[in-house]
This record gives C-alpha cells, sequence and structure tokens, in this order.
C-alpha cells in the first residue's frame, strides 16, 4: 500500500512530465545520490534552487551544503552554470529545449529531517535532493527513483499527497521495470516535498485499518524480539481515536485514504517529521515493545506519545496551519507566533489521546502532565520570553539550544500544552464546552486550511460563549505563570510537592562524575544560589569545605550528609572548590538557600468523586 500511485513507466514516460527527476541510490559506499534533473520547457536564464529548511522543522539547515557536481546540457552541449547565491544557480539555456541538470547530493544524516543511503537503508525528504526549478514550481513534476538491481528483494515506501493518489499499490518486491526503476508523479514541487521515501530489503512492515483507512508501518532496524502485534494494536487505537475526534457532519471524508508510518530504530535516537499523510519517526530499539513485556515501558510510552503527536499534524499544521506558511518559501524563514498553537496544543493532545485510549492509565498520564509542569517551573526563560515570541524565535533560539537557553527562552512545545491545558480546563469548569470542540470549531472555520490568532480567539468565543482575549493576552504574550493548580483543583486533581532534588535546590543541571571524574556543570538557572556562589556552566565542581575539612564531590546526592553536617556545627556556608579553564577557584554556597527550591510536583486523582478530572481523561 505505501508505493501509493506506482507507475511502471518506461525511462521515456518519465520525460514526458515538465519536471522529472532521475534519482540513482548506486552509490550507497560513498553515501551519493545522483540526480537528473530534465526541464521540458527552461527559461533562457534558468534559475534552480535548492531548499535550506524542510516544513515541521523550524531551522535554516542549508541542504545544499552537501550538493555537488553541478552540470547542465542541452542536446548534448555543456550550459554554462553560475551559482547567484548559497543554494540558487542560474544557467545560460535555449528556450524551447529540453534542459538537463547532472549533480550529486552526499547523504549520511540519520535525522528524519534529510537524506541517508548506505548499504542496508536509504532514506530521503526531496527537499535534500531535488532543485526547485524558479517559475516553474506549480507544474507538474516527476520522480524516477533507481535502485542497485542486484539488491534483493528491495521494498520501496513513500505516500503522497492524498490529492496524488489514483489508486492503491501493494508492497513492491523487486524492481517493478528492466530498468530498476520507480516512477511517482506530482501536482507541484509541494507534492513532492511532503513526500519522504524509505527504501531496503530488510524493512519491518504490517499493514493495519484504522476508521476504514490503510495504514501501514515501516521500520528499518527493528530488534528480533520485537513484539510487532501490540505495536501495531496500540497504534491502530490511537490512529481510530483520532480519526473519530476530527470527523464532523460537515466533513465525512477523511482527509487521506492512506497513511505510512516510517521509523528508524537505532542504538540511541527520538524524533519525528510530519508529513500530509506520513511521518518520519526515530527511536531507540530498546523503547520499542518486547515479546513477552506485559507493563509498557518508559520509554515505550515516550514513543507511543511520539506517533500519537505526529499523527494529530496530519490535522493540525499539515491542513490546519499558520496563515504565514500558507505558501512555503523553502529559501528563507517564515516568521510566525503560533507555533505555541500548532506544537504546544499538539503536544497537548498527544498524551492525552494515549490516555483516552486506555494505553496508560490516569495516574500515568498525570505523572507525564506533571513532568511538564514541573519542567516549565524551573525555567527561567519563562520570565523572560512569551511563548507567542518563543515561536517567533525558534528560527534562532529554538533549535540552536546552549548553555544559556533554559535561562532566555521558554519552548513552545511545553507551555503551549500547558495553555492549552488551561483553556481546555477552563471551559470544561465554566460550561459545557472543552478544547475538543474549539479545535474542531477551527476546521470548520477554516475549511481545514491557514488560520490566524484571531480565528483561534474567535473560535474560543464561540464555544466558550465569552471573549478569551484576556486569556490569550496573559497566557500567550505575557511572561506570568499559568492558573494551573487552581484550575486542576477545580476539576478534583490533587496537587501535592515532594522535596525538591539537589540539583533544583541548586538550580543546575550537571554531568555526574565516576570514581575518576568530577561533577561537570551543564547549566546554571538565573537566580539560583549555584550562580551566586560563582558556579558556571562548564565549570568542574571538585569539592566543598565542611567543619574546617574539604570533601571531594563526585554526586549531587553527596550533598545529602554533607551539607546537613555543616549547618548542624553553625555553618551558615560553605566554601567549595571547582576549576574553570584549568585554574582553581574558590566560591561561598549559602547553606539556606541551598536547602530551598520548588519541590517536585505530583497529580493524583482521588479515589472519589473528581467527576470533572474523569470526564477529562474518559477512555473513548
Amino acid at each position: 500500500m505505501s508505493a501509493h500511485h506506482l507507475a511502471q513507466s518506461s525511462p521515456a514516460a518519465l520525460t514526458l512530465a515538465p519536471i522529472a527527476y532521475a534519482i540513482d541510490a548506486a552509490d550507497v559506499r560513498a553515501h551519493l545520490y545522483r540526480i537528473r534533473l530534465k526541464i521540458a520547457q527552461p527559461q533562457a536564464q534558468q534559475r534552480v534552487a535548492l531548499p535550506a529548511w524542510i516544513p515541521g522543522s523550524y531551522l535554516l539547515r542549508e541542504f545544499a551544503k552537501h550538493l555537488q557536481n553541478l552540470r547542465a546540457t542541452q542536446g548534448g552541449q555543456a550550459r554554462a552554470v553560475q551559482q547567484l547565491d548559497k543554494n540558487t544557480w542560474q544557467i545560460e539555456a535555449d528556450e524551447g529545449k529540453v534542459l538537463q541538470l547532472d549533480y550529486e547530493v552526499y547523504a549520511f544524516d540519520a535525522s528524519v529531517r534529510t537524506a541517508w543511503l548506505d548499504a542496508q537503508r536509504g532514506f530521503f525528504n526531496p527537499t535534500s535532493l531535488c532543485l526547485q526549478v524558479q517559475g516553474q514550481t506549480q507544474r507538474p513534476h516527476a520522480l524516477r527513483l533507481i535502485l542497485p538491481q542486484q539488491t534483493p528483494a528491495v521494498q520501496v515506501h513513500a505516500a503522497q499527497a492524498a490529492a496524488q493518489v489514483s489508486a492503491q499499490a501493494a508492497v513492491q518486491q523487486g524492481p517493478p521495470n528492466a530498468q530498476g526503476a520507480w516512477v511517482y508523479h506530482f501536482d507541484h514541487y509541494d507534492h513532492l516535498a511532503d513526500t519522504p521515501f524509505v527504501f531496503g530489503a530488510d524493512l519491518w512492515c504490517q499493514n493495519f485499518e484504522a476508521a476504514g483507512i490503510t495504514h501501514q508501518f515501516v521500520i528499518a532496524g527493528a530488534p528480533p524480539n520485537m513484539d510487532g502485534d501490540r505495536l501495531i494494536a496500540d497504534c491502530q487505537r490511537i490512529c481510530a481515536a483520532q480519526q473519530a475526534f476530527w470527523q464532523m457532519p460537515e466533513a465525512p471524508e477523511p482527509i487521506f485514504k492512506h497513511y505510512l508510518f516510517m521509523l528508524h530504530a537505532t542504538e540511541d535516537g527520538y524524533g519525528g517529521l510530519e508529513h500530509g499523510n506520513s511521518t518520519a519517526l526515530i527511536c531507540a530499539r530498546q523503547d520499542l515493545p518486547r515479546v513477552g513485556e506485559a507493563a509498557a515501558s518508559k520509554g515505550y510510552i515516550t514513543l507511543l506519545g511520539l506517533i500519537s503527536h505526529e499523527y494529530f499534524h496530519s490535522w493540525n499544521v499539515k491542513r490546519l496551519r499558520p496563515a504565514e506558511l500558507a505558501v512555503y518559501d523553502y529559501s528563507r524563514e517564515t516568521y510566525t507566533e503560533l507555533l505555541w498553537f500548532f506544537e504546544g496544543f499538539t503536544s497537548y493532545y498527544d498524551d492525552l489521546f494515549l490516555c483516552r485510549t486506555g494505553l496508560i492509565d490516569p495516574a500515568q498520564y498525570l505523572a507525564l502532565l506533571a513532568r511538564n509542569i514541573q519542567t516549565l517551573a524551573i525555567n527561567p526563560g519563562a520570565q523572560v520570553q512569551s511563548v507567542a515570541q518563543a515561536s517567533f524565535d525558534a528560527w534562532t533560539k529554538y533549535y540552536r539550544p546552549d548553555e544559556n537557553t533554559l535561562n532566555a527562552t521558554v519552548s513552545y512545545y511545553t507551555k503551549g500544552a500547558l495553555v492549552a491545558l488551561c483553556l481546555d480546563l477552563t471551559l470544561r469548569r465554566e460550561g459545557p464546552g472543552s478544547l475538543d470542540e474549539v479545535m474542531r470549531q477551527l476546521w470548520r472555520r477554516s475549511g481545514g486550511g491557514p488560520i490566524s490568532e484571531g480565528d483561534i480567539a474567535a473560535a474560543l468565543e464561540q464555544i466558550g460563549g465569552r471573549s478569551f482575549a484576556p486569556e490569550l493576552q496573559a497566557w500567550v504574550h505575557g511572561r506570568g505563570d499559568l492558573p494551573l493548580q487552581d484550575l486542576l483543583a477545580s476539576l478534583g486533581v490533587e496537587w501535592q510537592c515532594k522535596p525538591p532534588t539537589w540539583a533544583q535546590r541548586l538550580g543546575v543541571k550537571v554531568q555526574e562524575g565516576s570514581a575518576e571524574r568530577s561533577l561537570a556543570i551543564q547549566t546554571v538557572l538565573r537566580g539560583s544560589c549555584a550562580e551566586a556562589a560563582g558556579l558556571a556552566a562548564g565549570d568542574e565542581w571538585l569539592g566543598i569545605g565542611v567543619a574546617g575539612q574539604l570533601w571531594r564531590l563526585r554526586q549531587l546526592e553527596q550533598l545529602a550528609y554533607l551539607l546537613p553536617a555543616a549547618a548542624q556545627t553553625g555553618q551558615q556556608s560553605v566554601e567549595i572548590l571547582y576549576c574553570r579553564g584549568q585554574r582553581m577557584v574558590q566560591g561561598t554556597l549559602q547553606l539556606a538557600a541551598a536547602q530551598e527550591g520548588l519541590g517536585l510536583v505530583e497529580l493524583r486523582l482521588p479515589r472519589q468523586g473528581a467527576e470533572g478530572a474523569r470526564a477529562w481523561l474518559a477512555t473513548v
């Protein structure tokens, strides 16, 4: 089912498309894709450009850095190629004659955003390989994928945009024609760009139905003890629940007729990228379910949350999307203040659907929610930057973290999810409405297309029966605390605080040492007692002085018996010794400040009552 709109066409048929790519994956040891682009009707000074970013990942990744050996010919004659900027070239061509470009792209990035090629697996997003033909991006495009003919039982998987599907095709085992090529057709460049490809001879594949829609799950690198049946059954529940969530009488037809999950299981990895009717995922092999294990591991719950997140994006960001991204400009940043909604609200619903489908119980869900609350509470950057500003700054800040990120920025994923929670609980407390209805109202209002913050405000007002402008101003554009505890209490959720960890008390993030190594400081939070003591990111904390004695420090929990001992002797502070740039430095840590700090948040439902919370978390 995954090689959709697959045509066993001849190479000659491919050239009938105005824009035609032939992608040869033969050079697996050099990790090079060889690409031939044919432009049927070039301009006299034809410009081509490789995208600088991929939708869904808001950072200029400069894919052109991996493009090499660009050459142009017409009728066998070389044509002059001039590079105009980092990712744009101009070719001197004769109008009306087929222009051929040949080039190579190095592909050895295992992320979901770019391209990979080796003897075991191939993967690519067309944004990393396919040059845009300027002035002709709205014309039909075709792509022919050529694989080594000696590759046994190779499988190719791709899921084109719904508008492109005229038929469903089975997974192809081996090359469909003598040239070993798979041929795909697209209405325009955006459809091509939104179609990732994966291929290989050792892919785990299984189909399932959800809400009458065929889904396929493809895994590269699956371990032999993976419980594939459990993974498929759990994914089926997630997909069916989300399809039901978005089902409306005004839009009875599903947004796609097929869906493809592409998962790369690695030794240690995590991430996902949404597409119109597919997603590319990465997880650690140990996070996949194992045969014989009854309980879901924390890693597997995290993976299910990722699957839920990317599937929900099929509606919320791929169709409902910021008005600023109604038309993609692949060459530069496109700024929006709405990622708190598109990423944050999706983050709110991803784990919530695990609870509503019974894949986790309410206690597990509340533990995940408490972790997000804790993350925001200890983030000084939340008092510096609003979540709307964080959305706008994604291009320069979120995807480029450093040791000061927590002090200067807030995550539009984390805070955006908690804004969604606050709005949902407010709607449920004040009346019969909920955020679920707001999401569906936004779909009706936009026809499943671009929206603005004004549309969000209007949908909230229509469902809630009043203006939510004060809440949006305070929670989205303001930098104050969210009323999480009060709102959760209004539904009967109990909020408790446990004693803080030593990292929370001190305001640091550390890499703890071994018997041979010391405590490495990674982040020092603004206003913390660690900052007051002079510690900074990159320091090596060697020891502390207690009652006239110097003690070696390798783990923060060693402070549990060293600092109380100091307090019992009447000390108000202790001396600390750390190394910065080979220099030994002394500082003073105030004991009173080191005993304070926000405790760990714990949420729970009482055994009786809390009907509002139980309705909110109810299984669908």
